[in-house]
């Protein structure tokens, strides 16, 4: 149970989060609401959009928002497992026989931003399968905890595919969401040529006036008090019908699995969280089930040759489940 106090508190924590964020990302409002829920959820986020849309000032502006480590990494076909989690040197300074010493890899922060993810083999992208589900990296034998917060952010872009690796699917599922971030509007695409070109030289990121709201304790309550926040057994019932009405709906060859559900419910007590209540609805389930979905089914053959596409028929699915009253 979730102290009034308490939701207040947090209502006032993400609502400055959210206003030091868009101080550097211009509009993109569905965007930064769909991080923050990965924030408050403890998920990662798997965010697709064209090249110069602002997905790594997204990234760097949380950073800084939240006072949180950061680290990039840019992923490259020549991209070694050991650049992701890092490995053993061979350390004699000491003199005399020298030692194994652990250089930890960039995985080891709070918030990485894993760059073009898709640019990667399945060797490298696997490294990240342990790391995005246990918090944890087994380095030369070790087993070592990862700083907690932990959340990646990767990237990928949907029209290059030159060079390219598809995600294997168990590493898909580890992405609480996708989010799809599209061209701005007229208006905000003009106020963003204002703040990045208006007093900086070069591609200097408009980050100065984003100020540190948060600190990764604060944002460990956050994640607390989202696991708190009461789910009715009907809206988990309704939850659990929308992941179950993918596996046989037509022009989706594969549906989603279990942890479809989990992750369902996981963004919806987030995202009542971030709207100060301390319970979820069925249209928080609804308002995140395209996030959750998009990336956990797989459209048939015949779909893909009509042209169809995944959102229209992930919404004609959810649309066929009928909600609870509570």
């Amino acid at each position: 149970m979730i102290k009034p106090e308490e939701l207040k508190l947090a209502t006032q924590w993400l609502h400055a989060l959210r206003q030091e964020i868009s101080k550097a990302v211009v509009g993109q409002t569905a965007v930064v609401e769909q991080l923050l829920v990965a924030v408050v959820a403890s998920g990662h986020v798997l965010v697709e959009g064209v090249p110069g849309l602002g997905k790594t000032l997204l990234a760097r502006a949380l950073a800084q928002a939240v006072r949180l480590q950061y680290a990039r990494l840019q992923f490259t076909p020549d991209l070694m497992p050991a650049d992701v989690i890092g490995h053993s040197v061979l350390d004699d300074t000491g003199g005399g026989l020298g030692r194994l010493r652990v250089r930890k890899g960039p995985v080891f922060t709070n918030l990485l931003l894993a760059d073009e993810i898709n640019r990667a083999p399945a060797k490298t992208q696997s490294a990240l399968l342990e790391v995005m589900q246990e918090f944890q990296a087994t380095l030369e034998g070790q087993t070592l905890a990862l700083p907690r917060p932990f959340m990646v952010m990767a990237t990928q872009n949907p029209v290059d595919t030159e060079g390219t690796y598809p995600l294997p699917e168990a590493q898909l599922d580890r992405f609480l969401l996708k989010i799809l971030i599209g061209y701005p509007t007229h208006a905000e695409e003009t106020a963003v040529v204002e703040l990045v070109t208006t007093g900086r030289a070069g591609h200097e990121l408009p980050l100065d006036a984003v100020q540190p709201v948060l600190d990764d304790v604060q944002v460990q309550e956050l994640q607390r008090l989202a696991g708190l926040v009461h789910a009715d057994t009907k809206v988990i019932d309704y939850a659990v019908r929308v992941v179950r009405a993918t596996r046989n709906w037509p022009g989706l060859e594969f549906g989603a699995g279990p942890r479809a559900s989990v992750a369902l419910v996981r963004a919806a007590r987030a995202v009542a969280l971030i709207n100060g209540r301390d319970f979820i609805t069925p249209d928080d389930i609804a308002r995140q089930a395209l996030a959750v979905l998009r990336h956990r089914v797989t459209m048939a053959p015949d779909a893909q040759i009509e042209g169809r596409d995944m959102d229209e028929l992930l919404q004609a699915a959810l649309q066929s489940v009928e909600a609870p009253r509570l």
